[in-house]
């Protein structure tokens, strides 16, 4: 009887801590949506940045000479 007993007994701290596991588990996966979720935004800042900074330097003269030291050149 004893033995059934401390079966019983291991039995139901398995399903405690299954059922620990498990609420673990979905917190963890929350998290890694909210992350992942994160990620995606700071990568589409990070293309629209670039894309605002090569459309900036396409603006800037190729030879290098500012509009000032053109008007200055004799």
């Amino acid at each position: 009887m004893a033995k059934l007993e401390d079966l019983a007994e291991r039995v139901d701290r398995l399903v405690l801590r299954h059922q620990e596991l498990k609420r673990s588990s979905a917190l963890i996966e929350q998290q890694l949506t909210a992350v992942s979720a994160e990620r995606d935004s700071l990568r589409s800042r990070l293309a629209a940045a670039r894309s605002r900074i090569d459309a900036l330097l396409e603006r800037i003269p190729a030879d290098g000479a500012s509009d000032a030291e053109r008007r200055s050149a004799p």
